[in-house]
């Protein structure tokens, strides 16, 4: 048996950062992950999503460029070599993970890890022919996609003509038709760079709107705006039948059918529980996540799980932040877990951000708010960079209190914008004060002060 003094389980966002904060903080380390380090996040979700955008991005300018005085001919996109640059840059960053963890003289094991419970040594877990102890273990084992009975659907990825977000990042020819099951960020990011490439898509979602808990009037605009690119969307509907060449589904108006070449599963993500040996420990799991506290401890003394696994915000900087708590409980610094300031951001073309209540939730949780919002035209820069934008920045102001608790925006640059937007609100900072904040010029931001001052 090899011992260490903490042992991470899963080498994603949570499980790296994990892993390097408590060798930083002078405790060996070992990290176990069967695949790649980086995890979902690295390997085939926000970082190689992000390269497909861009692309559709740097083609859709080129397409549209006559407007700011740029005359190009004969544009064209070549979807092979974005998916070699998707893969270039992946795996600068695996690589850059795997010296990160060596330089902290961290143990990583490549191979399956399973918890086997705990001994003398400590909580003991089995990867390959060893078995590794510590007296503290981080669970950082990830999510999976979700798969629904739908008929049909196991056949499909069996056959390869249905795909979720890992295989279709990795398709080098455009399909000519694309369905995309699920309106939610992964589904609308895919359906957006596949429509700008060429693609007939289709997207079906079975709430009445798009993007999942984003602001309501934020998404009826991006509907508006997909709707424009010539991205068929239905909403309300449920996928009832799926076939090699077409999805069935049902609406308001009775069952539907519409053809496809490709069909992408993108309903959700579920935590990665099975199979792990948490049984062996009597981790407690509700509705299939494990539950923590705010220092992201299990309900066994020792075991913390951070990321997707705990099921509260699915997001990888949400395992960042949830990892940094869990070590500094670990190596006994004060710190816990804060989820009212934690930023989303949907990386079409425009860019949607979002952070805190929206007017909705904050209703429903009895808040005394008011909202106010201005057009992403008031900047200077945006007016000038962006031809016909309809964006909009969206305030959410506890009155009682008098100060920001929700941002809220659609427009160009919102993903690199809204940490200063969580900052105030995690910071409860009062509105005289934000006003008082210089903001430069020209920027989008400033659409932020300009906002404020219609308070």
């Amino acid at each position: 048996m090899i011992k260490t003094d903490v042992l991470v389980l899963g080498g994603g966002p949570g499980g790296y950062l994990a892993a390097e904060r408590a060798a930083g903080g002078g405790k060996s380390v070992t990290l176990i992950e069967k695949r790649a380090l980086g995890g979902t996040c690295l390997n085939e979700g926000c970082i190689p999503s992000k390269a497909f955008l861009n692309s559709a991005k740097l083609y859709e300018h080129a397409k549209d460029s006559e407007a700011f005085g740029v005359t190009a001919k004969d544009v064209q996109i070549d979807h092979s070599k974005v998916v070699k640059r998707k893969e270039k840059v992946v795996n600068a960053l695996v690589s850059g993970v795997g010296m990160k963890m060596k330089a902290y003289g961290i143990n990583v094991v490549k191979s399956e890890g399973v918890i086997q419970g705990k001994t003398a040594d400590g909580f003991a877990v089995t990867a390959g022919e060893e078995t590794y102890a510590a007296e503290k273990l981080i669970l950082a084992c990830g999510s999976v996609p979700v798969v629904p009975p739908i008929p049909g659907l196991q056949e499909g990825l069996k056959a390869g003509y249905v795909m979720t977000n890992k295989e279709i990042l990795d398709i080098t020819k455009i399909p000519e038709k694309l369905v995309v099951i699920g309106g939610g960020v992964i589904g609308l990011e895919m359906a957006s760079y596949f429509a700008a490439v060429g693609a007939q898509v289709t997207v079906i979602e079975m709430l009445d709107k798009i993007a999942g808990s984003t602001e309501k009037e934020i998404s009826t605009l991006l509907l508006k705006d997909y709707i424009k690119k010539g991205i068929d969307i239905k909403l309300s509907s449920k996928v009832t039948e799926i076939g090699k060449d077409f999805v069935r589904y049902q609406e308001a108006g009775g069952t539907q059918e519409v053809p496809a070449d490709v069909i992408l599963c993108s309903i959700g993500r579920r935590p990665f529980t099975q199979g792990i040996g948490l049984e062996n420990l009597g981790v407690y799991l509700e509705k299939g996540v494990v539950v923590t506290d705010d220092h992201m401890m299990t309900n066994i003394s020792g075991v913390y799980a951070v990321g997707d696994i705990n099921g509260k915000i699915m997001l990888a900087h949400t395992a960042y932040r949830e990892a940094e708590v869990a070590v500094n409980h670990i190596l006994g610094k004060k710190d816990c877990m804060r989820y009212h300031a934690v930023p989303s951001v949907i990386y079409t073309n425009p860019e949607v951000a979002g952070v805190g209540e929206t007017p909705e939730s904050a209703k429903a949780k009895g808040i005394d708010a008011k909202s106010v919002k201005v057009s992403m035209r008031f900047s200077g820069r945006y007016l000038a960079e962006v031809e016909k934008g309809d964006g909009i920045c969206k305030l959410v102001v506890d009155t009682r209190r008098n100060c920001l608790i929700g941002v809220h925006m659609m427009g160009s640059y919102v993903s690199e914008m809204i940490y200063g937007a969580a900052m105030m609100i995690e910071t409860q900072m009062p509105i005289e004060h934000a006003k008082e904040l210089i903001f430069p010029h020209p920027t989008v931001c400033e659409v932020i002060r300009e906002a404020l001052f219609e308070i």
